[in-house]
């Protein structure tokens, strides 16, 4: 228990009444017995009282230096139960030798005792069988009771030397320092009482709101849960749209460009044989990079240029392959360095052109194709145009879809038109800094 603040304030209180108490005590009673000796009436006092008082000048001595033992006892703040035991066991000692210097008409310093164990001990049973056990004691202490096992003497007896409106004056003020000391230690009690109350309601609203934050947390981890399944799921579709995408720009890159030079070779086989076997050549090398390419879409893999080359090198080769096998007119330009992009980014910008030079040759039928990729600030833009049949109404099929999807996790933008031609602009923000690179 906290001792400090208002509790600390009163405990004190209590130490220096019980202090000016003994010392009141003593000095009065030793002025009494000095004033006997002085007055010549010493023999009559002890044929009175019937047994030999304690020398005066002792009383004073022997009580303060008990209560000054008390006090150090008080200070002590032991670490075990039994240490404390111990410790009270010697408090009630010095507090029973103090009251007999005093004939036990004072026994307030038991209060002490009682407020420092109410003080120390938290458990409430421990506590009330502690204080119990001390109030036996200081009610074992009371002059009535003792005086009536063995000769004491009276305080008002020895106050006898007095007058009596001198004598009701002095134990008057007796009487005021008693209820002093007994007021304070009530208020003390209260205090501890009151705060082990506020203490015992601030825990259980902790609790409550702890109860209420446990509740907030399940619901939580509810949630969360819920959204880790359809985050999974949600992965698992966009994976399985991914690789169908993958194999769709795959196999229509490599079909498309098989099935033109296919159709080449008829027209030359038999007027340019020479022509038809280098041109069956490049076919085969593009239906053997097919299924590199289909292998890795199904291992969910990046294209295979891509994984030993860099993207502008990547998109160099593959219009060179196409342009072998299809014979189609490809021309680019390509003015940034296509550096700074992660491998998923990397990865779409491959595709957008590749599927883009598919659907001009497949479905455009197209002989010329002109890929241009330059940066406008920290955008990039890419324009693919053919010379094919084109079309006034685009129908948005699968390739086109997936374009949009792919610029759509790059934040980029899709436009196309087919009224001369086929025309694909795509543009894509950079994250990768506001200076343009060099080749």
């Amino acid at each position: 228990m906290n001792r400090e603040g208002f509790p600390g304030l009163v405990l004190n209180t209590m130490k220096n009444l019980n202090m000016v108490m003994i010392l009141y005590l003593t000095m009065v009673t030793a002025h009494s017995l000095y004033g006997y000796v002085d007055e010549n009436s010493a023999m009559d006092f002890l044929m009175q009282v019937k047994r030999m008082p304690m020398e005066p000048w002792k009383l004073p001595v022997l009580s303060i230096g008990l209560y000054v033992c008390l006090l150090l006892l008080l200070s002590i703040r032991c670490q075990s139960k039994r240490g404390f035991l111990g410790k009270t066991v010697l408090e009630l000692g010095v507090v029973f030798a103090i009251s007999s210097v005093l004939n036990f008409s004072y026994t307030g310093m038991a209060l002490l005792i009682i407020a420092d164990t109410m003080s120390y001990f938290s458990d409430l049973k421990q506590r009330v069988l502690l204080v119990a056990s001390i109030c036996v004691v200081y009610l074992l202490l009371d002059y009535d009771l003792l005086s009536a096992v063995r000769p004491i003497l009276s305080l008002e007896t020895c106050w006898g030397y007095y007058g009596r409106e001198t004598r009701s004056l002095l134990l008057g003020i007796r009487n005021i320092l008693n209820s002093l000391n007994t007021i304070a230690f009530i208020s003390y009690a209260i205090v501890l009482i009151l705060a082990e109350v506020r203490e015992k309601e601030r825990i259980l609203g902790l609790n409550e709101r702890l109860n209420t934050v446990n509740q907030d947390l399940r619901a939580a981890n509810e949630k969360l849960e819920e959204y880790a399944r359809e985050s999974e799921k949600a992965a698992e579709t966009r994976e399985r749209n991914r690789l169908a995408r993958e194999i769709h720009d795959t196999l229509g890159h490599s079909l498309t460009g098989i099935i033109t030079g296919i159709d080449a070779c008829v027209m030359l086989v038999d007027v340019a044989p020479e022509a038809t076997k280098e041109q069956l050549k490049a076919i085969a090398g593009v239906a053997r990079q097919g299924i590199k390419d289909v292998r890795r879409s199904v291992k969910a893999l990046r294209p295979d240029a891509l994984e030993s080359l860099n993207l502008k090198s990547a998109l160099v080769q593959m219009m060179e392959e196409t342009k072998r096998s299809t014979g189609v007119e490809i021309t680019w330009q390509i003015e940034p360095a296509l550096k700074g992009f992660n491998k998923d980014e990397e990865d779409i910008i491959y595709r957008i052109v590749q599927e883009s030079i598919t659907n001009a040759i497949r479905h455009g039928r197209a002989d010329k194709v002109e890929v241009g990729i330059h940066r406008d600030y920290n955008m990039l833009k890419i324009h693919i145009e053919d010379n094919g049949v084109g079309c006034s109404k685009v129908q948005k099929g699968f390739g086109l879809h997936h374009m949009e999807e792919r610029l759509d996790m790059l934040k980029g933008s899709l436009s196309y038109h087919g009224d001369h031609g086929f025309v694909i602009d795509a543009r894509i923000p950079i994250r990768w800094g506001t200076e343009e690179e060099n080749d």
